[in-house]
């Protein structure tokens, strides 16, 4: 299975929106301008796939739009629940009760892509992960994000949830478009927690010229996938890319659609908003016996950048002064989050049994009730 695209830029303006063709191309990319919309480049942008953690942008979204709705502030409390701390790595490895300002744990969820404080943010923004998954898909429906499901905040993998490279656009496009006051978090090159330096894993950013964005994911199901965007001269370019092989080649993969994108103005009337759909729209490839085969799939993860012995590529250099927020926990002094007021979570302690070697006592027996 060949997972690599290679792009082919035809010099001539003149062919508009057929300058750009992907070709030996086995997964969906679509390759737009973020301002006007306009589609550049498109391969099965209407296949389904799963999201992995492309999800923490919805997660995001939703977010900010509680924000912006007076249900929560930048330092609200987002506090650390059961099932978030029980959540699999990548995450902050938080004990349940600590406690974050929102802002802090949107930057951990975006850049460490923190699996935990993902299902945390939701559940503290949704009052359960069910009622949040709610509100993304209501969002999903909203922008016409006709072929995407959510279950979760974070991305781990359901066969339930999925989303296409047009979905994905729509959603970026809504982002950046709708709260453009974030727009820096997204170019932070990596975290400070305490003295622990972490890394941003979207490879682009402090490398690629004009990289300004903005969220990898990977499951095994899923592969590789990158939404990667760029500003040069004032004009900004999206480029959508599932499906590759490690954290290099999706980096790779999607620069040569933004350098294509970046050499030519491109013509057609094909919006992302108005692309017509096509090709296989149902069933989402599932790549994990291509990613994951039982002989590596203890090393793979969102960090993966290949063999060592590869050829070494710009994406796999480490940033020589990259420039890092800080982060950290507490001092999270705004108001509680709407959906967790008066809300208990009772500690995760097994009730205790009655000896049997005694009599049980009179309020068990359950014809009395409670």
């Amino acid at each position: 299975m060949t997972t690599r695209r290679f792009v082919k830029l035809a010099l001539s303006s003149a062919i508009g929106l057929g300058a750009l063709s992907a070709t030996a191309s086995a997964n969906p990319t679509l390759l737009f301008e973020l301002n006007t919309g306009k589609v550049l480049a498109h391969e099965d942008a209407f296949k389904r796939w799963y999201p992995a953690s492309l999800t923490k942008m919805m997660t995001a979204y939703v977010a900010f739009r509680a924000i912006e709705a007076g249900e929560a502030a930048l330092d609200s409390p987002i506090r650390m629940t059961r099932n978030a701390a029980k959540q699999p790595p990548s995450k902050m490895g938080f004990k349940t009760g600590q406690i974050m300002r929102l802002d802090n744990a949107l930057k951990m969820m975006m850049i460490k892509s923190a699996n935990d404080v993902a299902m945390a943010i939701g559940e503290n923004i949704g009052g359960t992960q069910a009622d949040f998954a709610a509100r993304m898909n209501a969002e999903a429906a909203r922008l016409g994000m006709s072929g995407t499901h959510f279950v979760n905040p974070n991305g781990l993998f359901s066969p339930d949830q999925y989303t296409t490279a047009r979905d994905m656009a729509l959603l970026v496009s809504a982002i950046r478009r709708d709260f453009p006051q974030y727009n820096d978090w997204y170019t932070i090159e990596g975290l400070l927690f305490g003295k622990t330096q972490i890394p941003n894993f979207n490879l682009l950013v402090g490398r690629y010229p004009g990289a300004d964005g903005m969220k990898t994911g990977f499951v095994c199901e899923s592969g590789f996938n990158l939404v990667g965007t760029a500003t040069r001269n004032g004009r900004t370019l999206a480029a959508v890319v599932f499906g590759e092989t490690n954290g290099v080649t999706r980096a790779e993969a999607v620069a040569k659609l933004l350098d294509a994108g970046f050499a030519t103005q491109g013509q057609g009337s094909a919006t992302i908003a108005s692309l017509v759909p096509y090709g296989d729209m149902q069933t989402p490839t599932n790549l994990r016996p291509v990613i994951c085969k039982p002989a590596d799939a203890a090393s793979q993860s969102e960090a993966s950048t290949g063999p060592k012995n590869a050829q070494k590529s710009i994406y796999q250099q480490k940033l020589t002064n990259p420039r890092l927020v800080t982060v950290d926990l507490g001092g999270a002094t705004g108001p509680v989050p709407k959906a967790m007021i008066g809300r208990v979570e009772y500690a995760d302690v097994p009730v205790p049994g009655w000896r049997p070697d005694l009599p049980p006592p009179v309020f068990a027996n359950a014809s009395q009730g409670g």
